[in-house]
């Protein structure tokens, strides 16, 4: 008599000894924005990507291929790739045109994985909001590089084009803190002070910075125009902003005495010696890119400064 197997069978007809079926790929990519830790890497990842962009715009213009491709959003008249006849300079502007659908695609997810975020069981308005502004910035930062190659460079239209980006970084900085739940601590007055006024003098240095860049040799094509402005006075202009942020740094250093406080007074310092070195040697490519990743990590240092402290609570009256 022929012995029957007793071994139970589940469904879908794998036996109980062999092993659970993995998950599929459509479980998989729902973990890339469903699982616990996965919009705290979203954020980091926001935050690296504003950075890159940064310096890679930066390398656009200083190998002056800022008009490698001459139209937008096409990079011809009758194409939306480079070819060979557009030589290097195209080949930078499209790559760089091509890291823009890259930071699209972690923006999108930061957002989608923030929207489906839960603490505790409950949604977090404040992280879908952050989230929804870095969303929205991206193809705001297309448009006006879009801008930026129709106005053949203008200057004011390519520092924007800055500004909107370290205005992102900053938006990151705060995402990355929130979803690690970290939070504002209560700190005297003075040491809010001084975390405030770094980073709005941050934001005038970069600002000021712009303005400099658009003045200097680094137009992003031999034939951009210029801001006509005098490029030693807003040179000078923007070496007074860097002094003023190192002395609030120095005071946010001296009145909070805390890690945040000390980043900012190594980036910062190391960003005046990198800009010193490189206006003296006058302005060689690799270190005006240097300074100019050091100004994204400027602007994230300070921003995460300004969100680690607050004023305290009111005392309660007393009766």
């Amino acid at each position: 008599m022929d012995s029957v197997s007793t071994t139970p069978v589940r469904a879908g007809g794998s036996s109980a000894g062999d092993p659970a079926p993995g998950p599929g790929p459509v479980d998989a990519l729902a973990r890339v924005v469903t699982s616990p830790r996965a919009l705290r890497r979203w954020a980091v990842a926001s935050l690296a990507a504003n950075v890159v962009i940064v310096v890679t715009g930066a390398l656009v213009r200083l190998t002056a291929s800022g008009m490698g491709c001459p139209t937008w959003p096409r990079c011809t008249e009758d194409s939306y790739v480079t070819h060979p006849s557009l030589g290097i300079h195209g080949a930078i502007e499209f790559g760089n045109r091509l890291l823009t659908f890259a930071l699209v695609l972690v923006a999108v997810l930061t957002w989608v994985s923030a929207m489906l975020h839960r603490d505790g069981g409950r949604r977090r308005r404040d992280l879908r909001w952050i989230a929804a502004g870095l969303a929205l910035g991206i193809p705001a930062q297309a448009v006006i590089g879009g801008v930026s190659v129709w106005t053949h460079l203008n200057p004011f239209v390519v520092a924007l084009h800055l500004l909107v980006s370290m205005v992102l970084i900053g938006l990151s900085t705060w995402l990355v803190r929130r979803t690690r739940g970290l939070r504002q601590q209560p700190a005297g007055r003075a040491g809010v002070l001084a975390a405030r006024a770094t980073l709005v003098l941050t934001a005038l240095t970069v600002w000021l910075g712009t303005v400099v860049t658009g003045s200097g040799p680094h137009a992003g094509d031999l034939d951009a125009v210029r801001t006509g402005y005098d490029g030693a006075f807003v040179t000078h202009a923007h070496a007074i902003a860097v002094y003023a942020t190192v002395a609030a740094v120095a005071v946010a250093v001296w009145t909070l005495r805390s890690r945040a406080a000390l980043l900012v007074l190594g980036v910062v310092v190391l960003q005046a010696v990198i800009g010193i070195v490189q206006y003296n040697l006058g302005l060689p490519v690799g270190l005006v890119l240097l300074h100019l990743l050091g100004a994204s990590l400027a602007v994230a240092a300070t921003t995460n400064l300004f969100l680690t402290v607050r004023t305290p609570d009111p005392a309660p009256p007393t009766r």
